[in-house]
């Protein structure tokens, strides 16, 4: 149940960083705005926030885990936002983070 839950934080923790830096680009890089900049900011705010929901203490880790998350959310959301196509070493880059995450986060250790 724990695996479940860190890896539910994890996605909402995605989505809010990846979408605030998107919120951030567009409204400067697309001219959209100060309201798309602040709820940018504002999204990008709370995933410090949901960041600190995770089980494990080690701040360190929870951010190394998550990189492996970021890489792979981030290519995922160029694909439905921006019509990304990833080529097979984005993928494979991507999968590998995803696996760097998962041994960083969960693999057994004794404390």
């Amino acid at each position: 149940m724990l695996v479940a839950r860190s890896v539910a934080l994890f996605a909402v923790a995605a989505l809010l960083e990846i979408g605030g830096a998107w919120l951030v680009w567009q409204g400067i890089r697309e001219h959209r705005g100060w309201i798309w900049i602040g709820a940018g900011v504002i999204a990008l705010g709370l995933y410090g926030v949901v960041a600190t929901f995770q089980h494990d203490a080690n701040f360190g880790r929870i951010l190394a885990a998550y990189g492996g998350i970021f890489v792979a959310g981030s290519i995922a959301w160029g694909m439905i936002a921006d019509g990304y196509r990833p080529d097979r070493f984005d993928v494979i880059g991507a999968l590998i983070c995803l696996a760097g995450m998962a041994v960083i986060m969960y693999a057994p250790r004794t404390h």
